[in-house]
């Protein structure tokens, strides 16, 4: 008899699929320039219309922290973290999280190829990559998501709540400041949360397995072996 898939795994895999869906439909609509994709000029006007010297600060800070720099040096430090605590799986999961979305982030923009905003209205350095999706915010929702579920174990019920409702609120940050310095559309920012949402659900599905690798990757080098890993 066939083993039963666990809820967890049906459920994450049925968000995979809806938000890949979406994902794909958006990119299509940025193709064609139809549908979704018909409000971005929209939203890039009225961008416009609110922004203030403040507002600008604001959102430059935003941005640095989901930079390619501060989410790499962010994912090195929890990687070293992890190394000296011993903790090879959970190691693996990280790799596996952050170097997943390092690499949809190029493969999805070089599949799509749209062009970013016109750089009259861009409050920043020149970036000729494509739009499509925005790397700031993918990347650094996966980053704010691992950091949640490596944090989870020690956290109290109270700490779980807030650390959750300040990655939920940096994340949407993110790609809101993506939006307001004219670096992306609607559509693209709107595309990675849904890009994050599909990824993480697989790095969810295969947490375990990956997990059990690391571990059994680490017992070829004794210091970084668990006391677990080395009975």
């Amino acid at each position: 008899m066939a083993a039963r898939i666990p809820a967890t795994t049906r459920v994450m895999a049925g968000v995979a699929v809806l938000a890949t869906t979406g994902v794909s439909w958006l990119a299509d609509a940025a193709r064609e320039h139809d549908g979704p994709s018909r409000l971005d000029p929209v939203a890039a006007a009225e961008v416009l219309r609110i922004r203030t010297p403040t507002l600008t600060e604001f959102a430059r800070a935003l941005t640095l922290a989901g930079s390619e720099v501060v989410v790499g040096t962010l994912a090195v430090v929890a990687l070293l973290w992890l190394v000296v605590r011993r903790e090879p799986g959970r190691a693996a999961v990280v790799v596996l999280a952050i170097g997943g979305s390092a690499f949809l982030t190029v493969a999805v923009k070089l599949l799509v190829g749209r062009h970013r905003p016109g750089a009259v209205d861009r409050l920043g350095t020149l970036d000729t990559s494509y739009s499509f999706p925005s790397g700031h915010t993918l990347n650094s929702a996966v980053l704010l998501a691992v950091a949640v579920w490596l944090l989870w174990p020690v956290a109290s019920r109270l700490a779980r709540g807030f650390l959750v409702a300040t990655a939920g609120v940096l994340a949407v940050g993110v790609g809101a400041s993506r939006l307001y310095l004219g670096y992306h559309w609607l559509t693209d920012v709107i595309a990675s949360g849904l890009v994050a949402v599909a990824w993480l659900s697989l790095v969810c599905i295969l947490r375990g397995p990956v997990q059990r690798m690391g571990l059994a990757a680490s017992r070829r080098v004794p210091w970084l072996a668990s006391p677990a890993a080395r009975s």
